[in-house]
């Protein structure tokens, strides 16, 4: 009995050794194709982009994500997210995966929702139907749909506006909004802009007893009237001191405002019509409201006008800049020379 016992154990041990190395060697082959499943898939190039549809499963998620090349396994990827309980999180919308991405960045990517994000580029110094084009060609909305919105008296009231449209505070910058935002997005992302970038000059206009209104109607003027940044407090001056002065401020911007379907052609007859609200040749003071959408630069010299000078007219040169004058008899010269081009 002893000798077949001791028989036994070395046919026992290396059976218990065989079956010992073919586990080590699956765990190896198994892992080695975990880590392979899980790695960058073989290409390079373009970034992908990928739709997640609101209310897809997870594995037609992951079935897409391995047919469109953003991972290597669907089998992998589904087995990862619920090793780390994340395959009930993922969120919906339009996805770029990069290339040299792994399956873990890519589950991080639609687990925080890092959507791919469509820019619109907003000017300065656009009315509120031109930046509804913007808005529209930019895939958000249409502009029937953001002209509505921005000239609601009763959304602009909902904001805290202090006039019946948004006109003057639809802050012009570059935005970023995820595929399928509507023109509400856009407007409510424009508005907070603006309250960031006035709260910043508020403290300077309350001390120079300028309110807010008042800002935005003076900004969209010198939006208007240059383009040359150095000349934004020159302007600004000139309109301070014609209103201490009781001088009507006669900046063209203002009567085109006013003038339904305008053609490009200002006249006299423009310039002597009495029932254009936002006609400065007739009014004193400043126009109802804004008359565009104004940028920082223009809110700051709004409320900061060059110090110390005496300009009460300005007309242009012709080459986007302006000359400035002190008497009338000066801008008289200045249009001789600039506008009929008589004389020096």
């Amino acid at each position: 009995m002893s000798g077949r016992r001791a028989r036994r154990r070395p046919l026992f041990a290396f059976a218990l050794a065989a079956v010992l190395l073919v586990g080590v060697i699956g765990a190896l082959a198994a892992r080695r194709w975990w880590d392979r499943a899980l790695g960058p898939p073989d290409r390079s190039g373009a970034a992908l982009v990928v739709e997640v549809p609101r209310g897809a499963t997870f594995g037609a998620v992951a079935a897409q994500l391995e047919a469109g090349g953003a991972i290597r396994s669907a089998r992998a990827f589904t087995w990862l997210a619920r090793l780390e309980k994340k395959d009930g999180s993922l969120h919906a919308g339009e996805y770029e995966i990069a290339a040299g991405r792994s399956a873990r960045e890519v589950l991080s990517m639609l687990v925080e929702g890092r959507v791919r994000l469509h820019a619109v580029a907003i000017p300065e110094g656009l009315r509120i139907e031109e930046i509804a084009r913007r808005v529209a060609d930019a895939g958000f909305g249409s502009p029937e749909e953001f002209s509505a919105l921005a000239r609601d008296p009763a959304f602009a009231k909902e904001h805290g506006i202090p006039a019946a449209t948004l006109e003057g505070y639809l802050f012009p910058e570059t935005y970023r909004f995820e595929r399928g935002a509507d023109a509400r997005a856009v407007i409510e992302a424009q508005l907070s802009q603006f309250e960031r970038t006035w709260s910043e000059l508020e403290p300077l206009a309350r001390a120079r007893g300028i309110d807010k209104r008042d800002a935005v109607i003076l900004a969209s003027l010198i939006e208007k009237e240059t383009g040359a940044p150095a000349e934004r407090p020159l302007i600004s001056a000139v309109f301070h001191n014609r209103i201490a002065k009781g001088i009507r401020l006669e900046t063209d911007p203002a009567v085109i405002y006013g003038i339904a379907n305008f053609d490009g052609n200002l006249t006299r007859a423009h310039l002597e019509d009495g029932g254009n609200p936002y006609n400065t040749y007739r009014i004193a003071g400043l126009p109802p409201g804004p008359i565009a959408n104004p940028g920082a630069a223009s809110l700051r010299a709004a409320i900061s006008p060059a110090p110390g000078v005496d300009y009460l007219f300005f007309v242009s040169r012709g080459d986007g800049t302006h000359a400035f004058s002190s008497a009338y008899s000066e801008h008289l010269r200045a249009v001789r020379r600039y506008q009929l081009r008589r004389g020096p």
